[in-house]
């Protein structure tokens, strides 16, 4: 089971107004948690819309075991569970009536379908709400019942865009606990900025930035690359602003007219610093950072 990415690259227009949200972007994803990680903006949800089969690519191949998914959709459609960044519901429905109709949609059999839901309602801890209308669920139970509905053709492929957005710490951490239990047994693809939500389940990291993939290893691979180069210092508050102009700051915690300070970078910014085990969100910051890139470049002039 192997989703395999060659060459992608989308664009939004034509001629000198082209505007690339992919560039040349391969990738394989192997059963497990491939955690997405880049800023809004950076490409990930073009991605997640064209491996979902919604939007056609400007270039490149993405086979399904095999299968050229571009020329031939429904191979991977019958396989694929979507729950996309906004995802809406209709209010007016109650959970199980939202789940029988979007069964109905991906042409479930009524009495499979039906046992299906039955199951996802108790596994998603929805029971309760299942004949409640969806206008009178939380942030997290709709975000449940999303995660319901893209589980209901038991999916090989499962994929979901920026699904902790507006979920409380306590409902962010059984999204995660979700995803690990369903990991066994599927390629999950979950696309995020909030490199916490990743750091503790993802088996792959993909990062990109600006339509193209700019690293992508395992979560040891990614902190053995900046395992030199993080930092902790603690110094004047009064000196904050300067040293966040310097370096890359990747958190801060004030103590009275001080301030202690994890920083990312190739050399000791200080000789008051010391050396720090890395964590994934330094990896994150250091390999998209502006002062970084800066730096390199001034050190080539």
């Amino acid at each position: 089971m192997l989703l395999d990415i060659q060459s992608l690259s989308h664009q939004y227009q034509r001629g000198k107004n082209a505007t690339f949200a992919i560039k040349s972007l391969s990738l394989q994803v192997k059963p497990g948690i491939l955690g997405l990680l880049g800023a809004n903006g950076a490409g990930k949800s073009s991605l997640m819309r064209i491996l979902a089969t919604i939007t056609k690519p400007s270039q490149g191949k993405i086979l399904w075991q095999g299968q050229d998914i571009i020329k031939s959709p429904q191979f991977l459609r019958s396989e694929l569970g979507y729950l996309p960044q906004y995802f809406g519901v209709y209010d007016q429905l109650s959970g199980i009536e939202f789940l029988q109709y979007m069964a109905g949609l991906k042409g479930l059999n009524e009495s499979v379908a039906n046992q299906k839901i039955e199951e996802l309602l108790n596994t998603l801890n929805l029971t309760h709400a299942a004949n409640m209308p969806l206008k009178g669920y939380s942030g997290g139970m709709k975000q449940r019942i999303g995660i319901a509905q893209a589980l209901l053709n038991n999916p090989k492929l499962l994929i979901i865009d920026e699904p902790t957005v507006g979920l409380d710490p306590q409902e962010r951490a059984n999204f995660r606990q979700l995803l690990t239990e369903l990991a066994d047994e599927r390629c999950i693809i979950f696309s995020t900025h909030i490199v916490a939500d990743v750091e503790s389940i993802a088996d792959h990291i993909a990062i990109m930035q600006t339509g193209e993939l700019i690293q992508s290893e395992s979560p040891s691979v990614l902190l053995n690359k900046v395992v030199n180069k993080c930092w902790k210092l603690t110094t004047l508050f009064s000196e904050l602003k300067q040293i966040q102009h310097d370096f890359i700051v990747s958190h801060s915690v004030r103590k009275e007219d001080r301030v202690e300070l994890n920083i990312v970078a190739d050399y000791c910014p200080d000789a008051r610093a010391i050396s720090r085990a890395p964590s994934l969100e330094d990896a994150y910051l250091y390999f998209t950072s502006t002062k970084r890139i800066q730096t390199d470049f001034m050190r080539a002039s």
